[in-house]
């Protein structure tokens, strides 16, 4: 997903697609200890989309301090 998309998502968008996402991440972190994991890069393609996410709330929370 897009910097750009993820930004114009509101909040509770934000909330519910990186509880989906942290899900995902605990779903084929078990697969890869068991040894059944088919794409280890969607491990790495997920974290960074957490920190996207994460950033955008972080901007939108140091917004809302200044004002």
């Amino acid at each position: 997903m897009k910097f750009k998309d993820i930004q114009e998502m509101s909040s509770e968008e934000l909330a519910t697609k990186k509880r989906d996402l942290r899900q995902e991440s605990l779903h084929l972190r078990l697969q890869q200890q068991s040894g059944q994991l088919e794409q280890p890069s969607r491990l790495r393609l997920l974290r960074r989309e957490v920190a996207r996410l994460e950033t955008v709330v972080s901007q939108r929370a140091k917004k809302q301090e200044k004002k």
